[in-house]
């Protein structure tokens, strides 16, 4: 992966294209512009059997499938959910059924263990350190807000259990996290669970039609009341770097090699729209569920050995040895004209805040992604 992979290029190439991408506006390896992101293919209902599928190709050929089981799986009972139960009184059972009191407020409850997700990358193990990192952010995402496990509320003795398998197919070209988030979230917009027939709290019954099967993110109905009624949609996790002054979204693994920090920004969309199918003024509400750094392949250390155990920089030759490495450090620490560095220590805060506010903004790079992914025909 892109993050842990060091880009072959040479000190002189690295900083050629620092000094691009530093550039106002700042010139790209492939010609595009700062919020730009690479083209892409994508199509749902690939794989027969399950719940859900996606795929999605990039430009690079880096291509990633996602398919979506769901089974009825019984709710183990908590301790004192018994007299959670029996709130109210008898009488308001029936009210109760749907997971909402009189006064609307949502009563289901969901736990994280109701989702299951396996990430699998041509080359790497199940268990390696990368595999994991990315189904930790995509999990983290996916589990932020709570919103998503309440779906796969029935009642209060069974739940819906979602298996997502993430595969990427070619090798990763770039760092496959946005390629991932994006096949997962439009897997789950084409994911469809039976039409429930039972009520209350009986033994789960489902119509066996499945042409009746509701969306889990059910697609807006157009209707002539005046009612608002808000469309929520799954999280996308976005790649963007900073270089410079410079705000780069979708950064290729040659890009990703200067970045002077970058970033993985988890957003999930709402839209609050009337019953006659129009957006409200306040349009798409964008909101954040999580961040995560990113370290370039600038900032590992390459495989090799320490400088203390290393003879070139005066190990083992006691108090001329100490010299010669303090001298080396001092060397490495001096600018080099035409010669790119990478930065030493984290990021500030303005710049990781200007980064966050970037994604946020409204009208930009992720209410075009979302807008695209809404816009695949669901099959």
């Amino acid at each position: 992966m892109a993050s842990s992979q060091h880009v072959l290029l040479s000190p002189a190439e690295l900083a050629y294209l620092h000094a691009s991408l530093s550039l106002t506006p700042p010139i790209r390896p492939d010609g595009r512009t700062p919020i730009q992101f690479r083209p892409l293919s994508a199509e749902t209902g690939i794989l027969p059997g399950t719940n859900g599928s996606a795929r999605i190709c990039f430009a690079d050929g880096t291509e990633a499938i996602v398919g979506v089981k769901a089974d009825v799986e019984r709710t183990a009972q908590r301790p004192g959910e018994e007299t959670v139960f029996l709130e109210g009184g008898a009488g308001d059972d029936e009210d109760d059924q749907e997971g909402e009191t009189k006064e609307g407020v949502d009563k289901r409850k969901g736990d994280a263990s109701w989702v299951e997700m396996t990430v699998e990358i041509p080359g790497l193990r199940d268990d390696d350190s990368g595999t994991a990192f990315l189904a930790a952010m995509l999990s983290e995402a996916l589990l932020a807000d709570g919103e998503f496990v309440k779906r796969l509320w029935i009642n209060r003795r069974f739940h819906w259990k979602l298996y997502l398998d993430i595969i990427l197919i070619s090798p990763p070209l770039s760092y496959p996290l946005p390629l991932l988030s994006l096949t997962t979230h439009l897997a789950l917009l084409s994911t469809r669970l039976p039409r429930l027939k039972s009520e209350g709290d009986e033994d789960p019954f489902f119509d066996d039609d499945w042409a009746a099967a509701p969306y889990l993110f059910p697609r807006p109905a157009h209707t002539t009341t005046t009612t608002t009624t808000t469309t929520t949609r799954p999280p996308i996790t976005l790649l963007v770097m900073a270089v410079g002054n410079n705000i780069i979204f979708d950064p290729s693994k040659e890009e990703l090699a200067v970045a002077d920090v970058a970033l993985a920004v988890s957003v999930a969309g709402s839209t609050a729209e009337t019953g006659k199918g129009e957006a409200e003024e306040a349009g798409r509400r964008l909101r954040l569920l999580s961040v995560r750094t990113i370290d370039p392949p600038s900032r590992l250390t390459p495989p090799g050995i320490a400088n203390a155990a290393n003879t070139a920089y005066g190990a083992s030759n006691g108090a001329v040895g100490t010299q010669k490495m303090l001298e080396a450090r001092t060397a490495e620490a001096e600018a080099v004209e035409g010669v790119w560095r990478a930065p030493r220590g984290g990021a500030k805060r303005m710049v990781l805040g200007a980064l966050v506010q970037k994604v946020l903004e409204r009208g930009g790079v992720v209410d075009e992604v979302l807008d695209a992914l809404e816009g695949v025909e669901l099959g």
